[in-house]
């Protein structure tokens, strides 16, 4: 491929409103252009990318016994609502009415529509199955951001698998997880498997898979002494390492007065006490809708909170206790209520509490849950609103002053916390997540109806798992890992060509011939090469070789007047060598296999 002839423009300056480096890069790399917010084309160059990194998937998949096909991206907004997701994902969810005044949507991920699918298997002897596809999917994201990272539309691989019971669906998963470990070595990728939050696609069990980066807009915790790694929002929090009670006896509750002292900090200043001996009473409303139709686990519906919103409809307020120097994870509280949920208002806290903001406290409060984080029981002769304007109440002691209805982890982790598993370091990392893997149970083929019948003729529903890669993020994680300062630096794997071959003098006859020829030989090796033959300058088209990061580099110039080499280097090292063009092929193999062993 002739680069005067490829549609391959590059850019000196980064473009504006760029902040991830994979969107700075990709972009004077020639192989995006944006449209509009969250929307991107894929030049040749990075389409060639995207192919790789597809190839690798539909590899992978196919080893691990998915069947592959392909679903419509128009959906029928009725499974949706089945399901109960159309509330859940609201404005997210890009619908539209036909011609006839139906409904559509354009899918942002297909649970609802391979179940409705999959509906054809009425037999155990059908099952298991896993299937997949790689689409593009639809979001109207409320801010697109980071290039690719995070797009309104995007390619996304997404299997499901069904089986007849837990230990089927744990085997699927298993598969699916190994998988996924194989396709991000292959795309030269560092990724951390992480425990986390199913969120809106239900179930009890998930994974993230994440790779970290700089420009990563999630942030995971990793035990640099066992491994254990969590999505910020699912990592668990083990009791304080503070412990009042050792040391002091309870003492008589007092009010005493704060004015205008709202925060954490005014309070604890004013007082002269730890912000660890202040508790936040932060108010809530729930909404209370069914939470078999929310897809709570099995594990959560004998909650007695849980069970209190079957059936029942309309936001119900929650006061939510965390100590001063934490904050409410709100994915966590969700989870235990079995429901959506928002800050309340300031008028409902005014009411519920009898003052305004920041003088709320769980002493007298009433017509609420009272939801404790574990680490609040913890504290003694702690400071807490005094539910009347300026003042606060000191030496409030859980169990004796007020009665929690929960005690919980209900709290985000922090840098102070140990590892769950170990009591090792926690280190904090941001990361782009690049997969998810999701046990979903029954939450599917119980709403729409995919039952099968067992050995005893019994009808029951499939147990499902769905596991996604987001392909678009795979091509910016690996540019926001494997980069310089000049450019991109791709892995063997993933790079559009294998071998760029640079004219310095293109208007050169002979170094021109050299390079057609070099080209050619390459080409006939069965290797991918690019040949630069621009009538531009050598400083410009080293500069481009560099940023555009093909992994060999072959340049025909001085070397070749000097001592009638051409000059071979890997883009990651740099690392030059002079090669005779008729071992030109020998030695490019060499450090191609060099560059796939390091």
């Amino acid at each position: 491929m002739r680069w005067s002839q490829y549609f391959l423009p590059t850019l000196r300056e980064d473009p504006k409103d760029s902040d991830a480096i994979s969107h700075k890069l990709m972009v004077r790399a020639g192989l995006i252009r944006r449209l509009g917010a969250g929307a991107y084309s894929y030049l040749p160059l990075g389409l060639r990318v995207l192919h790789k990194v597809i190839a690798i998937v539909r590899e992978e998949m196919n080893r691990a016994g998915a069947q592959e096909l392909l679903l419509p991206a128009l959906q029928p907004t009725e499974l949706w609502k089945a399901t109960g997701r159309y509330d859940v994902l609201g404005d997210v969810l890009i619908t539209f009415k036909d011609r006839t005044g139906k409904e559509v949507a354009l899918g942002p991920t297909h649970e609802e529509v391979v179940t409705d699918l999959v509906k054809e298997l009425r037999s155990y002897k059908q099952l298991p199955l896993t299937v997949y596809q790689i689409q593009t999917k639809f979001r109207d994201e409320p801010r697109p951001r980071f290039g690719v990272i995070r797009s309104k539309e995007f390619l996304m691989k997404d299997a499901y698998s069904f089986d007849v019971d837990l230990e089927g669906l744990n085997h699927s998963y298993q598969a699916m997880y190994e998988a996924y470990q194989r396709i991000f070595t292959r795309c030269g990728l560092t990724v951390l498997a992480c425990e986390a939050d199913p969120g809106m696609m239900g179930g009890d069990v998930s994974h993230e898979f994440m790779a970290p980066a700089d420009s990563g807009e999630d942030r995971v915790v990793r035990c640099v002494a066992c491994g254990y790694a969590a999505n910020l929002e699912a990592a668990k929090c083990q009791t304080s390492d503070i412990r009042h009670q050792t040391s002091e006896s309870l003492k008589a509750m007092e009010t005493v007065k704060t004015p205008g002292k709202r925060t954490v900090r005014e309070v604890s200043e004013f007082l002269g006490t730890a912000v660890t001996k202040l508790v936040k009473t932060l108010i809530y409303e729930a909404d209370r809708k069914p939470v078999v139709e929310q897809g709570i686990p099995p594990k959560l519906k004998q909650h007695k909170i849980a069970k209190t919103f079957v059936n029942e409809f309309g936001p119900e307020p929650v006061a939510v206790l965390v100590r001063g120097d934490h904050e409410v994870n709100e994915t966590k509280l969700a989870r235990v209520l079995g429901a959506s949920l928002r800050l309340a208002g300031t008028s409902t806290i005014e009411r519920l509490s009898g003052a305004s903001v920041g003088f709320t406290g769980p002493v007298g409060l009433q017509g609420v849950r009272l939801l404790v984080d574990h680490a609040v029981m913890e504290v003694v002769n702690a400071v807490t609103g005094a539910n009347a304007p300026d003042a606060h109440l000191v030496n409030v002691n859980p169990g004796r002053d007020f009665q929690p209805e929960t005690v919980a982890d209900l709290r985000m982790v922090t840098e102070e916390d140990r590892c769950p598993k170990c009591q090792g370091r926690l280190a904090f990392i941001k990361a782009i997540e690049v997969g998810h893997v999701f046990k979903l149970g029954t939450k599917y083929s119980q709403a729409l109806g995919a039952v099968f019948q067992d050995a005893r003729r019994e009808l029951k529903p499939m147990i499902m798992g769905c596991y996604g890669i987001g392909v678009n993020r795979i091509v910016a994680a690996a540019v926001e890992q494997l980069h310089d300062g000049q450019g991109i630096v791709w892995p063997i794997a993933l790079a559009p060509f294998q071998v760029l071959v640079s004219v310095m003098e293109s208007e050169n006859a002979e170094h021109a011939r050299l390079g057609e020829e070099a080209e050619a030989a390459l080409t006939k090796a069965g290797l991918e090469v690019l040949l630069d033959d621009r009538e531009q300058s050598p400083g410009s088209k080293l500069k481009d070789a560099d940023l555009v990061g093909i992994p060999v580099q072959v340049v025909i110039g001085k070397r070749w007047q000097s001592d009638q080499s051409l000059e071979v280097s890997l883009r990651a090292t740099k690392e030059k060598h002079p090669v005779k063009p008729e071992a030109l092929v020998e030695n490019v193999r060499k450090l191609l296999d060099k560059e796939r062993s390091s």
